[in-house]
């Protein structure tokens, strides 16, 4: 079987929401409205580094608490805010950082609607990827908290490969089983793979890089290759892969193995 066989293979198996806990994606669920969700989706993403039972614990007493996102942040001041999460603590993030954050992203919302409309306002479709956006977004939400770049929020333009950011726009962009979407104005052709260790160590196995760092140039690198078996959905394949090791049948080196690759 051919890996391009073998990849649409795994993620026909596992597209599919019975997959998706534990993953801060399933938060996202909760929510109908694109206003909501697109808040509780970056709350989410962010938030999503350590051990997930911690994850899924901070992310719930966030979200948990402002209830409606939206609103909440439209009817509390930034003192509100402030002392509402005074002692929110999640490994390097404290009460400071998520308030920054949602203070924030109050802000952004005050001045472009939502955050839909900021993203696509530095949205380019003649950019071969999301990136330039991307790092404009991120200088935005930054700008807003006084330049404040932390355990949350990413330096634009440091060599990072953006993992959380490029895992909240996988789950903006695209629209399956899994993935809720909302934001329709960015095809899913420009996204890039959400690239941690675990995923860097696959595509390692499988020749798609050979550099030595999981950064930003490693995840395009990475997304080209991805983008020789689906061109206009090159991270269709994320959310399966991560899975690998859940099943007995479905491994790395079965993978491997079954695509004669060495």
């Amino acid at each position: 079987m051919s890996l391009g066989e073998q990849l649409n293979e795994l993620y026909e198996k596992y597209n599919d929401r019975k997959y998706v806990h534990p993953d801060p994606l399933e938060f996202l669920y909760n929510y109908s409205d694109i206003k909501d969700r697109e808040i509780a989706g970056l709350i989410s993403a962010l938030l999503a580094y350590g051990r997930v039972q911690q994850i899924l614990k901070s992310v719930s007493l966030v979200l948990n608490f402002i209830n409606e996102p939206f609103n909440y942040l439209n009817h509390s001041t930034k003192k509100d805010i402030y002392k509402d999460f005074r002692n929110f603590k999640h490994r390097f993030t404290n009460g400071e950082d998520i308030s920054g954050l949602l203070y924030s992203i109050k802000e952004t919302i005050n001045e472009y609607g939502s955050l839909s409309s900021c993203f696509y306002s530095y949205y380019d479709n003649n950019n071969d990827t999301i990136l330039p956006s991307l790092r404009l977004f991120i200088k935005k939400l930054g700008e807003k908290n006084n330049n404040n770049f932390n355990s949350l929020l990413s330096i634009p333009e440091g060599s990072s490969a953006f993992k959380r950011f490029n895992l909240y726009l996988r789950w903006m962009v695209r629209k399956d089983n899994v993935d809720p979407g909302g934001w329709d104005k960015i095809p899913a052709s420009k996204l890039i793979v959400p690239l941690d260790v675990h995923m860097y160590r696959i595509c390692c196995s499988l020749n798609f890089t050979n550099r030595k760092q999981a950064d930003i140039k490693s995840a395009l690198n990475i997304t080209q290759c991805f983008k020789a078996f689906a061109p206009d959905d090159p991270v269709k394949f994320d959310f399966a892969l991560t899975r690998l090791g859940m099943n007995k049948e479905d491994s790395l080196n079965i993978l491997l193995k079954d695509c004669l690759i060495t």
